[in-house]
C-alpha cells in the first residue's frame, strides 16, 4: 500500500500534572460522592469521560472567541443547554469539531431542506482520562449547614433542605492521562477552528476536580505525538508512567536505520518530560529527528504549523 504525505494523521498523549481531585458534587446517594473509576491491573484508577473534556473545550474556545452553536444554561432547573439554531458544521467551529446528531424526523426534514446534514461524527476523537496513580481510598467529609430561618430574613427566607448534612467525598491525588487522534483528511477544511482547537488543549481547564467548587488544570504537563501518514499511533496511547516517564521513547530511531521501529522524525516530545531528559538521552533523540520542546505551548503551536501550515493564531477574549 502506497502511503501519502500529504494525508497525516495526529495522535497526541497528554499527561496532566498531578493534583488532588474528587467528583462533582450533585445529588447522590446518602450524600456520598464516589469517583467513577476502572480497574487496572488489579487496582482501581479515577477516570474521566471524554464528554467532560468536550465539554470543557467547548467552553474554552468560546473564550477564543471561536464561532460557537452550543451555550450552556445555568438557570434551568436540570442540566441543560442552548442552540442558537440547528447545527452547521461550516458555520460553527463546535458543530464542526465536535459533531452533533438531530434525530426528531421533523427537525432532520427541515434541516435537509435547508441543505443541513442531521447528524456529523465528531473529528476530534478522544478517550477517557485515566488516572496515573490507583485510588488508595481516600474520602474527606464535608459540613454542609442548615440554613436557618431567623427574624432578619424571615420575608426573604429559602432552604434546600431541612437539616444539615454530613457530605462524604471519594478524594485521590493523582495526574490523568489521556489520547486524542485528528486526521488531516477531515481538518484542512477548517484549519483555524483546528489551531483554536491544539491552543484550548494547550490551557485545558474545568475538567476534573469537583469544578464548581475545586481548582484542576488539565493543561499538558508532558506530551507525546507523532505525526504520521499511518492510520494508527503504533506505541502505547497509555504510555505514560506514575513516575511521569514514557518507556516506549526508546524505540525511536533514526528513519534511514535498518533496525528502525518507530521514526523518531515523525515524533514530537515536550514539557516536563523532556526538561528532565539527560544529555545523552536528549543527543539520541535530537539525532533521531525527534521534535522536542521544553514548554507544551510551543509544542502544539509548531504542530499546528506542520499539520495545518500558515493560519494566524487565535487571541483569547
Amino acid at each position: 500500500m502506497t502511503e501519502s504525505k500529504t494525508n497525516l494523521n495526529l495522535f497526541v498523549c497528554v499527561l496532566t500534572y498531578p493534583a488532588p481531585t474528587g467528583n462533582y458534587r450533585g445529588e447522590s446517594e446518602e450524600n456520598r460522592t464516589i469517583l467513577q473509576k476502572i480497574i487496572k491491573q488489579g487496582q482501581k484508577y479515577a477516570v474521566i469521560s471524554p464528554e467532560s473534556m468536550r465539554n470543557a473545550l467547548r467552553e474554552t474556545l468560546i473564550l477564543l472567541n471561536q464561532p460557537n452553536n452550543r451555550t450552556r444554561i445555568h438557570d434551568e432547573d436540570q442540566l441543560a443547554v442552548e442552540f442558537k439554531e440547528y447545527p452547521n458544521a461550516q458555520k460553527y467551529a463546535d458543530d464542526f469539531l465536535f459533531g452533533y446528531m438531530v434525530a426528531q424526523t421533523n427537525d432532520v426534514k427541515k434541516m435537509r431542506e435547508l441543505n443541513l446534514s442531521p447528524k456529523r461524527d465528531s473529528i476530534f476523537r478522544c478517550n477517557l482520562a485515566v488516572a496515573l496513580s490507583p485510588y488508595k481510598y481516600d474520602a474527606i467529609f464535608h459540613q454542609s449547614p442548615l440554613n436557618a430561618k431567623t427574624k432578619n430574613n424571615e420575608k426573604t427566607y429559602w432552604k434546600n433542605a431541612s437539616t444539615s448534612a454530613l457530605l462524604h467525598r471519594e478524594v485521590t491525588h493523582t495526574a490523568f492521562q489521556y489520547p486524542f487522534a485528528l486526521s488531516q483528511r477531515d481538518c484542512l477544511e477548517k484549519p483555524e477552528w483546528i489551531r483554536a482547537l491544539l491552543q484550548a488543549i494547550a490551557q485545558l481547564n474545568g475538567v476534573a476536580g469537583g469544578h464548581a467548587r475545586a481548582y484542576y488544570e488539565f493543561a499538558p504537563r508532558s506530551v507525546v505525538a507523532r505525526l504520521t501518514p499511518k492510520l494508527v499511533a503504533g506505541y502505547k496511547t497509555y504510555g505514560f508512567e506514575e513516575d511521569g516517564s514514557f518507556p516506549e521513547l526508546n524505540r525511536l530511531g533514526k528513519r534511514d536505520l535498518d533496525d528502525c521501529d518507530l521514526p523518531g522524525d515523525e515524533f514530537w516530545i515536550g514539557g516536563e518530560i523532556v526538561r528532565q531528559m539527560d544529555e545523552n538521552e536528549l543527543l539520541n533523540l535530537t539525532e533521531a529527528g525527534v521534535h522536542l520542546f521544553k514548554n507544551p505551548d510551543q509544542l502544539f503551536d509548531a504542530i499546528a504549523d506542520e499539520f495545518l501550515g500558515g493560519v494566524k493564531n487565535v487571541s483569547a477574549a
